[in-house]
């Protein structure tokens, strides 16, 4: 079957590739790749205040503009101290708007450091939650979810990754999430866990 990602970021779409690379007779495939232009309405897809909600809201979205089977997800950082912010707010954190890729990133990640100036270090707790949904032309989507642990930095380590990855720190590795090599990524990430189940789904049905 083909399984088209509904996503246009590149860091994320490589890592979905990666993870589910050894399902047989699976193809992965883009918005590109399906002839989806980009539309200003995706903008407006992610109105929630839940990841579950928002990363349905994708998946319905898509489904009705291509009829393929669909996997849609949405994912962020909650930082305790914060109180769970960034969270569904994790790409539009900064307060600086309209940027994109690095830039966005970068933008992000300062005024992360700049809410967290007076937070003591061990106080830095986060976590990253991904909820992906896959959803066919017939029968109801299915929710998988994923979270990874981590530890929110005061200077960034590591030149893998993309977001939030050069200051979240996991503590068990050792490691940023942007030093880690793509397979310790997919182990030990948020998305990892939630598409290695999406790929145990599909390896059940095409058994």
């Amino acid at each position: 079957m083909d399984l088209l990602v509904a996503t246009r970021s590149a860091g994320k779409m490589r890592e979905i590739r990666r993870i589910l690379a050894d399902v047989p007779d699976l193809g992965v495939v883009d918005l590109d790749e399906a002839g989806i232009a980009y539309d200003p309405a995706e903008e407006d897809l992610e109105p929630h205040d839940t990841f579950r909600a928002n990363a349905l809201s994708k998946a319905l979205y898509f489904l009705t503009k291509s009829g393929m089977a669909i996997v849609a997800d949405d994912s962020g950082l909650e930082v305790h101290a914060l109180g769970g912010a960034p969270g569904v707010r994790s790409k539009r954190f900064a307060p600086e708007q309209g940027l994109d890729g690095q830039a966005r990133d970068d933008a992000n990640n300062a005024y992360l450091v700049e809410r967290l100036l007076d937070c003591d270090p061990s106080a830095r707790t986060a976590r990253y939650v991904c909820v992906a949904v896959f959803a066919e032309p017939t029968g109801v989507p299915i929710v998988l979810e994923g979270e990874a642990p981590g530890v929110v930095l005061d200077q960034p380590r590591g030149s893998g990754g993309f977001g939030y990855d050069p200051f979240i720190f996991d503590a068990e590795l050792g490691k940023t999430f942007a030093e880690m090599t793509g397979a310790e990524k997919d182990s030990r990430s948020h998305r990892g866990m939630a598409f290695r189940r999406l790929a145990d789904l599909l390896r059940d049905r095409s058994g």
